[in-house]
């Protein structure tokens, strides 16, 4: 990786003003790549002017230095020199903030999604890596790294491998995390608070979900689905649903699961896991998505059973080595 990182380095000591984006409905590992890169630059770099855009997240997330200064908001006229592109595998897949990816005079995309087809004027992919937050770490400069910028890149490692149960954590991951705690991160602090700790809504909603849920595909599959009105009665949003598709997953017997919720009405957004042979990457692409081999997400709009049945028929199909 050496060659990435001088390019990195050229790109961010080049630059004036730089902006970070991630991809809509940012998860634990979109967050860290964030917020780790944007602690990177400001402790090594504090001249540049650097801003991170993402859309709301988990509010347990908030411990991350800086987490309180990320802008929800375009700022209509504002540009930048550089914009650092982390966790995310196609521009549509920025939102309201691809505008900044658009104008910016240097583009940088950093990821690890196999279905990257090498955006940007500097690319770099790494899809052996288990997480964004794994493949920064491997552009930046061990000897650099604070314990803010530690912290949050083992939060990403953490989210994105299931706390090293998913099949994506490998050798080199533990030694990265490894490395990331002797610089600072705390793994009982950071574990507990963003990835075991519930809310009473959340609670709510992963009963309701796991109540609801059927087996399907001669119990091969499950999935469960969560109507707008829920989410509305709860006051709930998108990070109330976060880890519902794991615990559906580890159900007994299961090789895919499926849970999909309505975030607007006849619009569900995807979420698929499986455990040894289906690649739901797959299953997204075909559908406009993207993910992992065993993890992977989309939207598609119809009713309930329409779009479930039509997720179904590719599951069928993956089951059957298709």
């Amino acid at each position: 990786m050496g060659e990435s990182m001088n390019d990195f380095l050229r790109a961010v000591e080049q630059s004036e003003s730089i902006v970070i984006i991630g991809h809509i409905r940012p998860d634990g590992d979109c967050v860290g790549s964030c917020m780790g890169m944007y602690n990177y630059i400001l402790d090594n770099f504090p001249e540049k002017e650097v801003d991170v855009y993402l859309g709301e997240f988990n509010p347990e997330f908030m411990f991350l230095n800086g987490a309180d200064r990320v802008r929800h908001q375009v700022q209509e006229g504002k540009r930048y020199q550089t914009c650092l592109a982390l966790d995310c595998a196609s521009p549509d897949r920025f939102g309201a903030f691809e505008v900044y990816y658009n104008t910016a005079a240097q583009k940088v995309v950093i990821d690890h999604h196999a279905s990257n087809p090498g955006y940007g004027d500097i690319c770099m992919v790494a899809p052996q890596a288990s997480a964004a937050c794994e493949a920064i770490y491997g552009i930046l400069d061990r000897e650099k790294i604070s314990s803010r910028c530690a912290e949050a890149l083992y939060l990403g490692i953490v989210h994105d491998t299931g706390v090293f149960k998913h099949s994506n954590t490998t050798k080199d991951t533990m030694c990265i995390a490894g490395d990331l705690i002797r610089l600072g991160a705390k793994p009982n602090e950071i574990i507990d608070r963003t990835f075991y700790s519930k809310t009473y809504i959340q609670n709510q909603l992963l009963g309701r979900a796991l109540l609801e849920s059927v087996l399907l595909l001669d119990g091969q599959c499950i999935a469960a689905c969560l109507e707008k009105e829920v989410f509305d009665f709860y006051h709930a949003t998108s990070v109330d649903v976060d880890g519902v598709i794991d615990q559906l997953r580890v159900t007994v017997g299961i090789e895919v699961a499926i849970f999909y919720y309505e975030y607007e009405p006849n619009t569900y957004k995807f979420s698929l896991r499986s455990n040894r042979q289906v690649d739901v990457s797959r299953i997204a692409l075909h559908f406009g998505g993207g993910g992992h081999i065993r993890a992977a997400g989309f939207s598609l709009e119809g009713n309930r059973q329409e779009v479930l049945e039509q997720v179904l028929e590719q599951v069928r199909l993956g089951l059957e080595g298709k």
